[in-house]
C-alpha cells in the first residue's frame, strides 16, 4: 500500500479508500444491492489486511446503518488512531423539517448522531455531501469550525458542488479565520471528466486534495459494454441517471482501456484507477467494494504505472456530458 497526505494537511491516508455506501441494510434504503453486516464486515477486515486505513461512509447511507457496521467492525479490528474515518452530513435521515440540510442545527445534530453510530469521539474528515441552497454558506461554514474546535472533527471537506461555490466557501472560511475545506470528493473518472474544466483546477491551485467517487463508473469501465447486468445495474436508479444516456458515446472509451489493460496484462480495473492515480490533485479514489477481489484488484492499480502517451489515447475519444451530481 501507498500513503500520501490529504491535501495539505499533514494527514496521510492509503492511496485507495474504502467507500462504505454498499454496507448497510436493504430494508432501510434505496439500493437493494447493500451487504448485510456479516459480508460488509470481511470486506472492511480484508481492506485492513491490505494496508487501506482509510473510509468512507456518510450519514444516510442506508439510514444510518453503515456508519453503525462501520463503527462496530473498526473498533473490533483496529484500534481507532490507526484508521481515517470520514463521513458525511446534508441528506434527510427523517420527515423532520430540520432532519437534512446544512444549517447548524442540522449539523450540531447529525455529527452527535455519526459519532454515536460509529462509536467515536470524533471523525477524522466531516465532509458536506451536497450545497445547501437554502442556507446562507456563513451559517454552514461557522457551525463546522465549532465541529473542529469541539474536537468532534479533525478535518472538514466537501462533495459534490460547483467550483464557484466552493470557492465562495473557501473564501468566507478565510475571511473569518474559520476552519477551511481540504478536501473534494466529487465525480471523476474516464467517461466523467467535466470536474477537468473548473474544480480541479481550483482544488490544485488551493492545495485541496480530491477523493473522487465512482472512479470506475459503477462498474462501466471494468467490462464489455454488452456484457451481462449486475443486481446494482439492473436496481441502481442513480446509476442508470448518471451513465446510461451516455452509452454510445462513452463505449469508445472503454475500448481503450480494455486496449490498455491487454497491453499491461492487467484488469480494466487496474487501467482505469491508474488513469485517476496520476491525475493531479487525485489523492485517493474513493473504490465501493462489495466483494474482496473488488479490493485486491483496486491495489493492484497501485503498481501500474501509465505513460503520458497512455494517458493521451485513453482521454482522446472523450466528449462532453450534461453535469451530473450537483446540478
Amino acid at each position: 500500500m501507498e500513503y500520501t497526505r490529504l491535501g495539505s494537511t499533514g494527514m496521510k491516508v492509503s492511496r485507495i479508500c474504502l467507500g462504505c455506501m454498499g454496507f448497510g441494510d436493504a430494508t432501510r434504503w434505496l439500493h437493494k444491492w447493500v451487504l448485510n453486516e456479516e459480508d460488509s464486515r470481511l470486506i472492511i477486515k480484508k481492506a485492513l489486511e491490505l494496508g487501506i486505513n482509510f473510509f468512507d461512509t456518510a450519514n444516510v447511507y442506508s439510514i444510518g446503518a453503515s456508519e453503525e457496521i462501520v463503527g462496530r467492525a473498526l473498533k473490533d479490528f483496529v484500534k481507532r488512531d490507526e484508521v481515517v474515518i470520514a463521513t458525511k452530513v446534508h441528506g434527510k435521515m427523517s420527515e423532520s423539517p430540520n432532519s437534512g440540510g446544512l444549517s447548524r442545527k442540522a449539523i450540531m445534530n447529525e455529527i452527535d448522531n455519526s459519532l454515536k453510530r460509529l462509536e467515536t469521539d470524533y471523525v477524522d474528515l466531516y465532509q458536506i455531501h451536497r450545497w445547501d441552497y437554502e442556507t446562507p454558506i456563513e451559517e454552514t461554514m461557522e457551525a463546522l469550525n465549532d465541529v473542529v474546535r469541539a474536537g468532534k472533527a479533525r478535518y472538514i471537506g466537501a462533495s459534490a458542488m460547483w467550483a464557484w461555490q466552493f470557492q465562495k466557501a473557501l473564501h468566507v472560511a478565510e475571511k473569518h479565520n474559520w476552519s477551511r475545506f481540504v478536501s473534494m470528493q466529487n465525480h471523476l473518472n474516464l467517461i466523467y471528466r467535466e470536474e477537468e474544466r473548473e474544480m480541479l483546477p481550483l482544488c490544485r491551485d488551493q492545495k485541496i486534495g480530491l477523493i473522487p467517487y465512482s472512479p470506475l463508473a459503477s462498474g462501466r469501465l471494468t467490462r464489455d459494454w454488452s456484457s451481462e447486468t449486475t443486481l446494482r445495474s439492473e436496481t441502481d436508479q442513480i446509476q442508470k441517471s448518471k451513465y446510461d444516456a451516455s452509452a454510445d458515446m462513452d463505449k469508445h472509451v472503454v475500448e481503450r482501456v480494455a486496449e490498455l489493460a491487454k497491453k499491461h496484462r492487467a484488469s480494466r480495473t487496474h487501467i482505469a484507477l491508474a488513469w485517476l492515480l496520476q491525475k493531479e490533485p487525485v489523492t485517493a479514489p474513493i473504490v465501493g467494494a462489495t466483494k474482496i477481489s473488488h479490493l485486491e484488484e483496486a491495489i493492484g492499480a497501485l503498481s501500474i504505472k501509465l505513460t503520458q502517451e497512455e494517458v493521451n489515447y485513453l482521454e482522446e475519444p472523450y466528449v462532453p456530458h450534461r453535469i451530473i451530481g450537483h446540478q
